[in-house]
Formats: structure tokens, C-alpha cells, sequence
């Protein structure tokens, strides 16, 4: 069963975003590239939200090409070119993937049950969120998300959106910590396990 993980950098102080929603006040460091490029080589799809698609759309697909880009922005880009995607959207058009065109668009209403296929699926490589704080809170409240990795930069906001939209039903195993190389940033990846019911 393929995994689907849901990778994010975080404040110090716990927040998705800044006030405004300036993902650009997060404290970014070259570390942050890296472990981005290391996760993309590993998956097979990338999930994302509608707004983070646009982002992610509208920023990637020339730096490819750009020869002042640096080697880790290059390989990036062209992970993300290739890679499949699927968009949960209500209002995303075919006609506005482009370039991806290949872009699978899913209705909200059916994202529990396209997801859990997706799990299901045999194609190789992870399933992949990045950003898409609504989508990935949503899918973390129904046991979607099989691990969860939050970049803990050394930031602090003091305002914005907070990374979790409200106390997941279950409970978070920690599963790894460490700083990533060269960095400030510390990566503390969590298995969500499911809460117990009593009998």
C-alpha cells in the first residue's frame, strides 16, 4: 500500500503562514530545497490543494531551464513537471493546468474516497502533499495521512495561520527527528495513529 505523506516548514511558533498569508515570512533555508528534492524523488504523485497548485504552477516549470537557478531549484522543477498530479478542487478547470496538462482534477465531495485509491494504487513512489494546509488538515482528521514531516525552522512569526486546523482525532507517534544539514531547520516526521475506542 503506497504512503501518503504530507511535508511542510513551520515557525518555531507553530505557524503554516504568515499574517496575510506571506508563506515567504517562513523561515526558509537552502535545507528546505533539499529535503523538498529528496521527497519528489521518492513519489510517484503529488497531492495538492487548488491554491497550492497555483502557486506551485506558476512558479516552477521555467526554473528548469534557468542557468541561474541553482542544481537543487533545476531538479525541482523538473521532478515537478514530470510527476503526476492530482488537484481537490471545486473549481479548477482543465484549462487551467497548464502547462501540466495531464493534471487530474478531483471534487472535494469524492477526495476521501480518491485518496484512499490512490493508497490502494500499484503505481510506484509515495503519494506527496506539499503546502495545501486545508486539504492535508482534512485528510489528517479522516486517517488519510500516513506520516506527517514538519520542517521546524528557526522562525518566529507571532501571527498567521496556524499549521494544525484543530486537534487531530488521534494522536501523533514521533517517528524521527533530527536538523537537517547546514540548516537551523529540525525535521520531526510523525505517524498519525488513529484514536481508540473504547469497547
Amino acid at each position: 500500500m503506497r504512503k501518503l505523506i504530507a511535508c511542510n516548514i513551520v515557525s518555531l511558533d507553530g505557524f503554516y503562514e504568515g499574517p496575510g498569508g506571506d508563506v515567504m515570512a517562513l523561515p526558509f533555508e537552502e535545507a528546505f530545497d533539499d529535503y523538498n528534492a529528496e521527497r519528489l524523488r521518492a513519489a510517484g504523485t503529488l497531492l495538492l490543494g487548488r491554491r497550492t497548485f497555483e502557486g506551485i504552477k506558476g512558479f516552477w516549470p521555467p526554473i528548469a531551464d534557468d542557468p541561474a537557478a541553482r542544481p537543487v531549484l533545476r531538479e525541482i522543477s523538473r521532478l515537478n513537471n514530470a510527476i503526476g498530479k492530482v488537484v481537490v478542487s471545486d473549481s479548477l478547470t482543465p484549462e487551467q493546468t497548464a502547462p501540466w496538462h495531464t493534471t487530474r482534477i478531483v471534487a472535494r465531495a469524492q477526495a476521501y474516497k480518491e485518496v484512499a485509491e490512490l493508497k490502494r494504487g500499484t503505481e510506484a513512489g509515495d503519494i506527496l502533499m506539499f503546502g495545501s494546509h486545508v486539504l492535508w488538515n482534512d485528510l489528517l482528521a479522516h486517517d488519510l495521512v500516513d506520516e506527517l514531516h514538519l520542517m521546524i525552522g528557526a522562525g518566529v512569526l507571532a501571527g498567521g495561520t496556524p499549521a494544525f486546523a484543530g486537534r487531530p482525532p488521534g494522536s501523533l507517534r514521533l517517528i524521527g527527528a533530527a536538523p537537517l544539514p547546514g540548516s537551523g531547520i529540525i525535521l520531526a516526521r510523525y505517524a498519525p495513529e488513529p484514536a481508540r475506542t473504547g469497547s
